[in-house]
């Protein structure tokens, strides 16, 4: 099979495809914050997919197409990762410095969307590279806008490098 090079037209046309086919991965294990991401960004109605893992490993793996998503079809990144941090298997900051430690998502917007009120995880969040850390809020509806405002920031305001 050859491979096919584009044109700098087609090459242009594609990045622009890939800026409305905006995608939010969803790191989360507790199935109620799952719920009221879910129904918050569904609100603003910012991305076409958010696709939900629910545990550091199975971020890895979907991020770069391993494991059980190592078949799966759709852009190769998501806009933006909303990473909780404590998760099973495999820690939201291990999660973040494996991101950061490889080329393909060094430059991948990483947001923490955790209920972690420790300092120490907040310094230790950027420090690994975190671009925005945001607290769970313990009121349903603070969180709900949370999200929202989050999903929004990262969805339609930033402008993220194209990969």
């Amino acid at each position: 099979m050859t491979e096919k090079t584009l044109t700098n037209n087609e090459e242009e046309l594609w990045n622009a495809m890939r800026m409305f086919n905006k995608t939010i991965l969803l790191v989360e294990d507790n199935p109620q914050d799952e719920m009221l991401a879910l129904r918050a960004l569904g609100k603003v109605n910012l991305a076409n997919d958010v696709i939900v893992v629910r545990d550091g490993q199975q971020a890895i793996d979907y991020l770069f197409r391993e494991g059980e998503f190592a078949d799966r079809e759709g852009p190769d990144l998501p806009a933006v990762v909303l990473l909780d941090l404590g998760l099973p298997r495999l820690g939201g900051l291990e999660v973040l410095e494996r991101l950061r430690a490889d080329p393909r998502t060094e430059l991948l917007p990483v947001a923490i969307l955790t209920s972690s009120d420790e300092e120490q995880d907040r310094l230790q969040s950027y420090r690994n590279g975190a671009n925005s850390f945001v607290r769970k809020p313990l009121d349903f509806a603070e969180f709900a806008e949370a999200v929202s405002q989050v999903g929004v920031y990262w969805m339609a305001v930033n402008d993220p490098p194209v990969f």
